[in-house]
């Protein structure tokens, strides 16, 4: 499974940041870092909590 960040969404409020922070940074220029973009088994209901909590819709899990 991996993240994808559709850039032109994001607006760099950092909720997914806060929830998973193990594969989400915001710089301080507000643009969002995915420090890891393929998620494993065992981080799965945690990343999926933050692509849910994007506020813009960002973010999206495709599957392998």
């Amino acid at each position: 499974m991996k993240i994808a960040v559709n850039r032109g969404r994001c607006t760099g409020i950092g909720i997914c940041e806060s929830i998973s922070p193990a594969y989400f940074e915001v710089g301080d220029d507000g643009v969002l870092i995915l420090v890891r973009a393929t998620v494993g088994d065992a981080d799965r209901a945690e990343v999926e909590e933050a692509v849910r909590s994007c506020p813009a819709a960002a973010l999206t899990i495709v599957d392998d």
